[in-house]
């Protein structure tokens, strides 16, 4: 048994049906079919996900009477099934891809489509961690996984021409030919990777879905299963947060994959840069001497950041082989299509692995490092048990190896039965312009070691290590975690209020102004009321509240002014908190998506020191969090309790200090400065400590 559930993956589950797509027109079709079929739920969770996507089969055609266009599909095919909900969470990318990507998707993604189109972008990961996982999952019945994304710059046929009338994007510029693969399956298998995107939407869109029993039967009418009544792994990575654990289930499976090796294994792989997966094979070949490896990946980078931050990685574990003396074993090729005096290279994009007849493994994971540990990934192992299912993962071998050779599987399969070689018939097998060549790496790639060390780890970067990849060595300093985030924050809050003074934002928030204003109120007999209302009309204005309180107390002195602001602060929280509610829920949901549940969260579960924090920021967030509160039905009780709480030590130290605080916007001296900095860590401290005695009180079970 190579797959154990807790070791190398997370369950083994049966699946009745299943089968491997190859390449995208293939994916694409089945996908298509698949949603047509749907009545229930819909979760499409990716590292990509594009509107103009044409969502067609190997013909390049809908002939199902809905649009080709991906939003427009998924939009029409919402409103005709009045109970189909879909949701869509994709990585929220680092700008490094901003120039590959759509641009604004949330407007066309979330703003343009049904509200039953639940679309969320993730960024509940570590800093340089990306989320890779590309699941589709149907009405809980069924479920695709693999290196395929639902986005641009992916479709391509089996046939991989040279000239492809539908390989082009939304501008209409053609791109090379694609390469990747997906599989699909049913039963306790599906179920089981519906229970994973659910967990992955709960973490990322901070909202919990309803569990529903498999219903229907939405497998795509045109794809024959390969597989039958087989167990599937899953194998996940994901990186170490705050709240969890690491999960290196897919490093541990490559491991023991290689040490169940007998006679060969075949890889494909967008990269190949772990060093460590070189070095095992290394020792499992040298203990089966007839062992012999097939990889199959691009030629070389596509882009400039592929190139600075995978190629020297590549170099290293092609080194690790002919170091070893393995080179002859071992072949490094990618796919090249060739017509009259042209030529071009395939695209690989696929994570594929297969171990004799034994083992299957489709998945997102490439042998990369960070897919090891830094990335989302999900990866299905295929077992087989039966001497029906070896013949099946011999077939589909077969299958990818013909893909690239342009030769039919019967052709590959004679091939291997003649050579006995899985690397002679990779070499050889040539036809309709389509064949296997080796991959000629450069020995000293010119690459930033910066970029590198950033752009492949193992673990999350830590801040520290991040800085020290760009400025050098640097003295070490003591962790402060959490707290030294709170600091942060109210530095940056001091340049914040230096910023008034000497930016165009000072037109809008002059503190001469509010102070000379305040001070023809403070004689007049309704001087309370009307500094109430100052307070709750700047609230719905969006004003800066710290402002506020600061001229409130430099104006009416320390005990007086504290009352003044305390009273104001927590009036323009109740009217704004009552505007959120006459907006509802639904309308800011309109324009922050499932995000609007992180704000609830954040309320929920880190309380006082989460209000205390951006009650103090003089931008939007206080009026926000008011109108998120009021919207998301809050109790009123706990939310004004809260309030209160936060706002109490900012308060306190505000107004005790009114006069100082002032005096740093109007004249930002060193002596002032330092006054204020005093007072904040007050602020922290009685914060922290009112937080953790809140939390305490929680904890405490009645």
């Amino acid at each position: 048994m190579i797959l154990q559930p807790d070791r190398n993956v997370w369950r083994v589950e049966r699946a009745e049906r299943a089968a491997v797509l190859i390449d995208g027109g293939q994916y694409f079709g089945a996908v298509r079919e698949a949603l047509l079929n749907a009545r229930s739920t819909v979760f499409i969770v990716g590292w990509d996900l594009d509107s103009r996507t044409r969502l067609v089969g190997e013909s390049g055609k809908a002939d199902d009477g809905f649009a080709e266009n991906f939003v427009e599909f998924l939009t029409a095919l919402a409103k005709r099934r009045p109970k189909l909900v879909v949701h869509l969470l994709i990585w929220d990318y680092s700008i490094l891809y901003a120039l590959e990507r759509e641009l604004f998707p949330t407007v066309s993604l979330h703003w343009r489509t049904p509200r039953r189109i639940r679309y969320c972008l993730d960024d509940d990961l570590p800093a340089g961690a990306s989320h890779h996982q590309k699941i589709v999952v149907v009405d809980d019945s069924i479920a695709f996984c693999g290196g395929l994304d639902l986005t641009i710059r992916r479709w391509d046929t089996a046939k991989h021409r040279l000239d492809e009338s539908g390989r082009v994007d939304p501008a209409g510029a053609p791109y090379p030919p694609f390469h990747d693969v997906q599989a699909v399956v049913d039963g306790k298998a599906a179920l089981a990777l519906a229970e994973l995107v659910r967990a992955r939407w709960r973490r990322g869109a901070c909202e919990r879905t309803p569990r529903i029993r498999p219903q229907g039967d939405p497998w795509p009418p045109s794809v024959k299963p390969d597989l039958t009544g087989i167990d599937v792994g899953i194998a996940r990575t994901y990186p170490a947060t705050e709240e969890e654990k690491e999960v290196r289930e897919v490093e541990a499976l490559f491991f023991d994959s290689v040490d169940r090796a007998q006679r060969a294994i075949y890889i494909e792989s967008q990269y190949f840069t772990a060093a460590r997966f070189a070095a095992r094979l290394v020792e499992r070949m040298r203990e089966r001497p007839d062992l012999e490896v097939v990889i199959v990946a691009p030629k070389g980078p596509h882009s400039w950041l592929e190139a600075q931050t995978m190629q020297a990685g590549e170099v290293r574990f092609r080194r690790v082989l002919e170091e070893a003396g393995l080179r002859e074993r071992v072949r490094l090729l990618y796919p090249q299509v060739t017509d009259g005096g042209r030529s071009v290279d395939t695209v690989v994009h696929s994570k594929i692995m297969v171990v004799d007849d034994v083992l299957l493994r489709v998945g997102s994971a490439n042998l990369s490092n960070r897919s090891f540990g830094l990335d989302t990934e999900c990866d299905l192992a295929f077992e087989a048990k039966t001497p029906g299912q070896r013949g099946a993962i011999l077939r589909i071998r077969d299958r990818l190896l013909a893909d690239h050779c342009g030769a039919a599987a019967e052709k590959v399969a004679a091939s291997l039965a003649r050579t006995g070689s899985l690397m002679k018939t990779a070499q050889t097998l040539t036809s309709d312009g389509h064949s296997l060549q080796p991959i000629d790496l450069r020995e000293d790639p010119q690459v930033l070691p910066s970029l590198e060390g950033i752009g492949d780890p193992e673990r999350p970067i830590a801040p520290s290590v991040f800085l020290k990849t760009f400025v050098g060595e640097r003295p070490q300093a003591r962790r402060l975690g959490r707290l030294a985030k709170v600091i942060a924050i109210g530095l940056i809050i001091v340049v914040l209020m230096l910023a008034w003074r000497f930016s165009p934002l000072a037109t809008l928030a002059d503190p001469d102004t509010v102070r000379d204003r305040l001070a023809e109120i403070a004689d007049t007999p309704g001087a309370p009321a009307i500094v109430l209302a100052i307070f709750v009309i700047g609230g719905l204005l969006v004003f800066p509240v710290t402002l506020l309180i600061a001229a409130t107390a430099a104006t009416f002195g320390p005990w007086l002014g504290f009352a003044y602001a305390a009273a104001g602060a927590i009036a323009s929280a109740i009217v704004t908190y009552e505007a959120g509610v006459v907006v509802g829920r639904r309308a800011l949901e309109d324009v922050l998506g499932p995000r609007l549940n992180r704000i609830r969260r954040s309320i929920a579960r880190r309380g006082v020191l989460a209000i205390a924090v951006v009650r103090l920021v003089p931008i939007a967030p206080y009026t926000l969090v008011n109108l998120a509160a009021g919207a998301s039905k809050i109790p009123r009780a706990d939310y004004l309790i809260g309030t209160i709480l936060g706002l109490m030590p900012g308060l306190i130290a505000i107004s005790a200090l009114g006069h100082q605080i002032f005096s740093i916007i109007t004249e930002p001296t060193l002596a002032n400065v330092i006054l204020f900095l005093l007072a904040l860590f007050a602020w922290i401290a009685v914060s922290l400590g009112v937080q953790a005695l809140v939390l305490r009180l929680r904890s405490i079970k009645p």
